[in-house]
């Protein structure tokens, strides 16, 4: 068995785990990261994601790093693709034109950005990184982790010591490993006073996952082989879905009401007019735009045979079972691989068309994309998992912290200990529980260095979704933005206590939250470094 040893050991590479490196390296610190896929970047490449970001993002309400992410991208592409002259001096070019997201794009570009802001810390020798690997055991000594062992894909076992470890795994795969109190699914209205609890704790009742995938839709027929579950997936009817799962129709996740969605392959639009603003639509009304990853009509002509859309719909959510802390998570996570695999199957062979035909044969799995191409289903190479363990924290962010419905004009609550920002709405996918959509307005809101913190456990940080929110808040503070910004301020705070520590003094991440002198010196490391810790006057949606 090998060992290392650093400062810092963030465990996970997604956006929260990346952004968490990241700070601590720029404190001066040395990093071991892990990853368990073959990319960085978690849900905006591995499971192969576009970012959902807020209204206002261009302008404010990210960090700088995160905004040198999304500038590095854009960069990339004016670099190294063959963009039209129109897009390559679009200031916010919007490679897939998607109405999700205003920076839609290829998840290799992302992997590749996030690759180049890692690589100086890897060439000065301050930052190892081990991939693919997974986290398997953990030591502990009392309330501090004092080691994590971890297994590389193709054998080989590595214990890791350092002074904090960092959880950005998806599922907040350290928590029960190192013995960290946490809590799972929706908790009862007792626990957290949320107006929209259920009265008894749900500990199983979590959001669903989605196994992501990328097509194209060019001549020729690409219709793959019948999956064994396609019977199975063809006649699954939820009780809340107006019918069949396979079908355009779902219910609407801001009204319920059932509405039908159309699907229009490489529509002649002009990608330069589309307005990518979840605040005025969701942009979901036409399902090949809505999560477009490469609009043919931004590059020189014949650069793309096709439009490139990522297929992250209402028909590819999973819930029939949670995967975490169940003993048949694997068995549940393929079968989240055959609904997605049914659901393009049945895309190429029965779905309505305009013109009164079914099947869209055309299609084409672009496993190449997603970085599959060849290997397994072709799929992304991880699946999307919305809702993680939580610590239970030191302070626990409720509905009616920033509920529009419960806060009203007063906006969200202010932490006096905010470590940054965060904007969506309180999105939560149908459950496991039987639950279908909550997607309610919610308010700008800060992110509180107490919900960083678990009640017990010293020196583990969570640096993604694990962090102290509830099943309902979660359903903001789990997009892109937000989790790099959570994934920033761990990071930052663990150096800092390093920083601090050995000048001399002893210094814990609950105690820079319990001196007022400390958190005000923390909170101006923060902001010297570009994270933004209050929002300007900016209403809720």
């Amino acid at each position: 068995m090998k060992e290392m040893a650093a400062d810092v050991l963030v465990v996970g590479g997604g956006l929260g785990g990346v952004a968490a490196a990241l700070a601590a390296l720029r404190a001066g610190r040395t990093v071991v990261l892990t990853e368990e896929y073959d990319w960085l970047g978690g849900q905006l490449t591995s499971q192969a994601v576009p970012p959902d970001e807020h209204t206002w993002v261009e302008q404010f309400g990210v960090t700088a790093s995160y905004r040198a992410l999304r500038d590095g991208i854009r960069d990339y592409y004016r670099r190294y693709y063959p963009l039209t002259d129109a897009a390559r001096r679009w200031t916010h070019l919007n490679p897939g034109a998607g109405g999700v997201s205003r920076l839609c794009h290829e998840p290799a570009v992302a992997k590749a950005v996030l690759e180049a802001m890692l690589q100086p810390y890897r060439g000065s020798g301050r930052l190892t990184v081990l991939q693919p690997w997974k986290a398997t055991a953990a030591e502990t000594d009392g309330d501090r982790v004092t080691a994590v062992t971890g297994r590389h894909r193709e054998g080989g076992e590595t214990t890791i010591t350092a002074r904090y470890v960092l959880d950005a795994t998806e599922t907040g795969e350290l928590l029960p490993l190192t013995g960290t109190e946490y809590v799972t699914g929706f908790e009862s209205q007792d626990d957290t006073g949320e107006p929209s609890a259920p009265a008894t704790a749900q500990p199983g009742n979590m959001q669903a996952v989605s196994v992501c995938f990328a097509v194209d839709h060019v001549d020729g027929d690409h219709t793959i082989d019948r999956p064994d579950a396609y019977g199975f997936w063809r006649a699954y009817t939820p009780p809340f879905w107006g019918g069949p799962l396979l079908s355009w129709r779902s219910p609407h996740p801001r009204t319920l009401e059932i509405s039908e969605r159309s699907f229009t392959p490489n529509p002649d639009d002009d990608p330069l007019r589309v307005l990518a603003d979840q605040r005025v639509n969701p942009g979901d009304a036409n399902l090949w735009t809505f999560r477009r990853i490469a609009a043919r009509n931004l590059f020189t002509p014949g650069a793309y045979a096709s439009d490139i859309t990522l297929v992250n719909w209402p028909m590819i959510d999973y819930f029939e079972s949670p995967v975490i802390d169940v003993p048949d998570a694997a068995e549940h996570l393929s079968r989240a691989r055959e609904l997605s695999m049914s659901v393009l199957y049945w895309l190429q062979t029965e779905a309505p068309r305009p013109d009164g035909g079914t099947g869209f044969p055309g299609l084409r799995l672009r496993g190449d994309v997603t970085g599959t191409g060849g290997v397994g289903w072709g799929l992304a190479q991880a699946p999307y998992v919305r809702e993680s363990r939580r610590i239970l924290a030191d302070y626990t962010v409720v509905e009616q912290d920033l509920s529009h419905a419960v806060r009203g004009d007063k906006g969200s609550v202010n932490y006096p200990d905010s470590v940054g920002v965060g904007m969506y709405r309180i999105d939560l996918h149908p459950s496991t529980g039987g639950d279908t959509y909550i997607d309610v307005p919610s308010s700008p809101f800060q992110i509180p260095l107490g919900a960083l913190l678990p009640r017990r456990v010293e020196n583990l940080l969570p640096a993604a979704k694990n962090l102290g929110t509830t099943h309902i808040t979660n359903g903001c503070y789990r997009l892109h933005p937000v989790e790099w910004n959570i994934g920033e301020a761990a990071g930052a705070l663990a150096a800092y206590c390093l920083n601090e520590t050995d000048r001399g003094g002893r210094v814990t991440p609950r105690a820079v939250r319990a001196d007022p002198a400390l958190l005000a010196a923390f909170q101006s490391r923060l902001t010297n470094d570009g994270v933004e810790l209050a929002w300007p006057d900016v209403a809720a949606y």
